[in-house]
């Protein structure tokens, strides 16, 4: 008599289990199972032999303990083509187990909302689960071990012919691994939340969103990962509607977009910004968001070929038209009308995308309380509007409470920036000069610190009236940075003369402020801090205009 295969099937994701099982059955598997699992495997009317029969011990501590026994363990670990490790099963009376589906209890589901108290976090941390998968992904070589339903039918039909082989099982055997290390990751993380931001050991994990056609150049090869667990998460969340597939270049430059948005998230008017290789090159505010794309456009008209565009409000008719020609490699808004989306769909290589719907309260950065308030009193009936400032707001602060950046050899982390919100002025911000800045010129200031939030270092940003005149980014020195804005407006047919100038950095030397004096600034907003302050507002004084200290640097590398 010819003794079946057994397959052991425990899973809290039920998903597509009754089939796998029922295939499994039919090849003449014996199936063994506990408790939620046993019982919807006899509702869908499949023979199941509960774990405890294998076992001859009952479940103790309501589930707690089942699995954990010799005739289970030894069943997985058993090396078929080892005599001794045979012989001690059948000596024991065990019988070996072929098949291992198992997934974990939903920790991170669990934890997902905030504010779980230790004891329910605790109750979803599984033992049973990871140590039988491990145990199974060891003894690969003999055991197929399936934590992911996507995998089922590839199974059955490796089972069916053996078609995939050794290949398929060392590849669900590393599945198991980096699934273990996530979920122990996660565990780490909520028990350590108070502990440290840096913690001595970093066991990140990410899983892959899509393969990219090639990365920076054709040349490189490119994936896009999101944290696991948060694969719904900053640009992994946008949902797109129209156009190709995104490129690494495209999701770089829509993460620089959505950065230079983020401290328009609360304004209480349309902003629009528009980027270019990860900087923006025009960014303004407006009446609608035709007007704002408009004000931003004119900075620089020829770098925005090719650009990425975001708006903070719903693209409408009016805005789409004013759009027109201008080859665009994405749109990105909280909603687009239809009547946008009928004009700009006739692109056929025009990317076009969403915020994703944000539900709940937003936990704010810091600096952002009054800016909400006022935004929500005013807009308080406008989904799409406070949709955008909620997801604006979360990708200024990251959805982490650090970033990584990738260097060779190993990664940098740091605490994430907090966007200096438009509307929200920073009570440290103090006038150094002995002319104060005009009402007019106060609000230009506050635009063009927000702006220049975006822009790559070293960075300037000339600015009137909620629009940008000229940008310089990037430059080695701030001086070269100045003069390139200045150029920039010079080349658009801009007027600097009332002009206010944003300065991501101290200016070490009066040169450059001399600079945007002779080209018609009249107000200067930058951190102060350097061991030349005096100098340069002594230069700002000798020219009579505004000089702010904001206390704080933007640099952004």
């Amino acid at each position: 008599m010819t003794v079946p295969r057994r397959a052991l099937l425990s899973v809290w994701d039920k998903t597509g289990i009754e089939d796998f099982a029922r295939s499994l059955s039919e090849m003449g598997f014996e199936i063994l199972s506990t408790g939620g699992t046993a019982k919807a495997l006899r509702e869908a009317g499949l023979a199941v032999l509960d774990v405890s029969e294998v076992t001859g011990h009952p479940e103790i501590m309501g589930g707690r303990v089942k699995t954990l026994h010799p005739a289970i363990h030894g069943g997985i670990l058993a090396r078929r083509d080892v005599a001794g490790d045979m012989e001690a099963l059948e000596a024991q009376g065990y019988r070996p187990i072929d098949v291992v589906a198992v997934n974990l209890y939903p920790f991170r589901e669990t934890i997902a909302a905030g504010g779980v108290p230790v004891a329910a976090a605790m109750k979803q941390v599984d033992i049973g689960g990871p140590t039988m998968i491990r145990a199974a992904a060891k003894n690969h070589a003999h055991v197929w071990v399936v934590v992911d339903p996507a995998d089922y039918a590839r199974v059955v039909a490796a089972l069916e012919g053996e078609a995939f082989g050794p290949g398929l099982r060392r590849e669900l055997a590393a599945k198991v691994f980096r699934h273990t290390s996530a979920y122990d990751e996660a565990i780490t993380r909520y028990l350590s939340e108070d502990d440290t931001t840096f913690p001595e050991m970093l066991t990140p994990a990410f899983r892959k969103v899509s393969s990219l056609r090639y990365g920076e150049n054709p040349d490189q090869e490119a994936a896009f990962y999101a944290v696991e667990g948060e694969e719904r998460q900053g640009i992994a969340s946008l949902t797109q509607h129209h156009g190709k597939e995104l490129s690494y270049n495209n999701l770089l430059d829509i993460d620089g977009a959505l950065l230079a948005l983020s401290p328009f998230a609360f304004s209480p008017r349309p902003a629009v910004a528009i980027v270019k290789h990860t900087t923006p090159c025009g960014l303004g505010v407006g009446e609608s968001a035709a007007d704002a794309f408009a004000r931003a456009l004119r900075t620089d008209p020829t770098s925005a070929f090719g650009s990425v565009i975001a708006f903070n409000r719903t693209v409408d008719r009016a805005a789409a038209e004013a759009i027109g020609d201008l080859f665009a490699e994405c749109l990105v808004a909280p909603d687009f009308s239809d009547e946008a989306m009928e004009i700009l769909s006739r692109r056929k290589n025009v990317r076009i995308l969403t915020f994703p719907e944000q539900g709940g309260e937003l936990d704010v950065p810091r600096g952002a309380e009054e800016a909400l308030a006022a935004f929500e009193s005013r807009f308080a009936g406008d989904e799409p509007a406070r949709r955008a400032a909620r997801f604006l707001a979360e990708h200024g602060r990251q959805p982490e409470p650090v970033t990584a950046r990738g260097i060779y050899g190993g990664l940098l982390l740091q605490s994430s920036p907090t966007p200096p919100f438009l509307g929200a002025e920073d009570s440290v911000w103090r006038v150094v000069t002995k002319r104060r800045p005009t009402d007019e010129e106060m609000n230009d200031l506050e635009f063009a610190w927000a702006a220049v939030y975006g822009i790559k270092s070293n960075a300037i940003l000339l600015a009137r009236d909620g629009a940008t005149l000229g940008i310089g980014a990037g430059q080695m020195s701030r001086v070269d940075s100045s003069r390139l804005a200045v150029q920039k407006a010079a080349d658009a047919g801009l007027e600097l003369a009332g002009a206010v100038l944003a300065s991501d950095a101290f200016f070490p030397f009066r040169d450059a402020v001399d600079a945007a004096v002779a080209a018609g600034v009249r107000a200067i907003v930058q951190p102060g801090g350097s061991v030349r302050d005096e100098e340069v507002i002594g230069a700002a004084d000798e020219a009579g205009i505004a000089m702010v200290f904001t206390g704080r640097r933007l640099f952004r590398h």
